[in-house]
């Protein structure tokens, strides 16, 4: 288990206070001796956006004005707190699950409880309860707008730098691992290690998505600094990047497993196969450096370095497809052409690294 981080810690202490705020309007204010609406729907809208809260408030607003209504309506009719609530309850949940308002669609039922257990259902006490409601959602709006409105765009470029990062240190452990007498047990774990990649493209989708969404009604991202941020040609680069170190592994398992008939590659090639390996981590890992710091010079040369040392070991390891062992030929061929595959995505572009050049855009955090 993870210990909470700042934004989590941040928007916790926002909800607190808004839910202060609002009791404290309420009660001084309209005078309410219980105003638990306020500080609820308060709470509620601190959301991960603006914008969700936005949103949020007008579904929220809907669903808890509902509730009040038909809970003050049936107990209006039959004049008994029981019988008003198995009046209201199955029409609140009916309400809620069927309204296209997700999340929301709980708080018709739960204001439905909240109202009958207020005791009070006259015309008055029914509009009591919904301004109550209205001033919650105002300043639970308000707090996440105006303190420390959350924007998401820091933690897609976290998420992009973690590609490259997983990709050089995965093909580290198969460096190392290839010139030993790597099992099946083994090489099941370098295959489940490259499975993972596909769901760090995920989390970096849907971070993009936050990221966008965090800057629409936004009052205060005009005043953060301004990074770079990778487009979505980056996700597709690693995608096939990942999608290369998939097919390798699995041709390692297979050469490892007893259950294939996938002779394993002689010791020499794979030694030079080892080369081709650590060499395009070490391009992977100046990746990762120039994400997370820029364009620099120095770091561009040794990348540029390192993917000529991987080619040279390439065709080092080509020349053991003319050797004898024609048994080893196939499954050296497909380890030989997934390593020239990923070689031919990580060639650079005009910037020199793996991102294709003029397709970057500047992104806030």
């Amino acid at each position: 288990m993870r210990f909470p981080g700042r934004y989590q810690l941040v928007q916790s202490l926002k909800a607190a206070a808004a839910a202060a705020l609002a009791w404290a309007l309420t009660g001084w204010w309209l005078a309410a001796p219980m105003a638990l609406m306020a500080p609820w729907a308060a709470v509620a809208l601190v959301q991960g956006t603006v914008y969700r809260s936005l949103r949020s408030a007008v579904e929220l607003l809907a669903m808890m004005a509902s509730g009040t209504l038909l809970a003050a309506g049936a107990a209006a009719v039959t004049g008994d707190t029981m019988s008003a609530m198995l009046i209201a309850l199955p029409l609140t949940v009916l309400l809620g699950n069927w309204a296209p308002v997700g999340e929301q669609g709980l708080y018709a039922p739960t204001t439905a409880l909240f109202v009958l257990a207020y005791g009070s259902y006259s015309l008055p006490a029914v509009g009591h309860r919904l301004l109550e409601t209205a001033v919650g959602a105002v300043v639970g709006i308000a707090v996440n707008a105006i303190v420390l409105p959350p924007v998401h765009s820091l933690h897609v470029k976290t998420l992009a730098c973690a590609l490259p990062r997983d990709c050089a240190r995965l093909l580290r452990e198969l460096s190392e691992g290839v010139v030993k007498e790597y099992d099946e047990e083994q090489a099941g774990r370098w295959h489940r290690a490259a499975g993972e990649l596909p769901g760090a493209l995920s989390e970096l989708r849907a971070a993009r998505g936050w990221a966008s969404e965090s800057f629409r009604f936004n009052p205060g991202h005009r005043m953060r600094r301004s990074t770079p941020s990778p487009s979505d040609t980056w996700d597709v680069l690693w995608a096939q990047v990942g999608n290369r170190l998939l097919t390798l592994t699995l041709t390692l398992w297979e050469t490892a497993s007893e259950r294939r008939a996938l002779p394993r590659p002689p010791g020499r090639s794979l030694e030079d196969l080892s080369l081709v390996l650590a060499a395009a981590g070490k391009v992977c890992a100046a990746d990762q450096t120039l994400m997370e710091q820029g364009p620099d010079d120095e770091c561009l040369e040794r990348r540029a370095g390192h993917l000529d040392e991987a080619r040279r070991a390439l065709a080092d390891a080509m020349g053991h497809l003319h050797g004898p062992g024609t048994d080893t030929r196939a499954s050296l061929g497909s380890l030989l052409a997934c390593c020239q595959a990923l070689l031919d995505d990580l060639m650079p572009g005009a910037d020199g690294s793996a991102l294709p050049a003029g397709r970057a855009r500047t992104g806030r955090t």
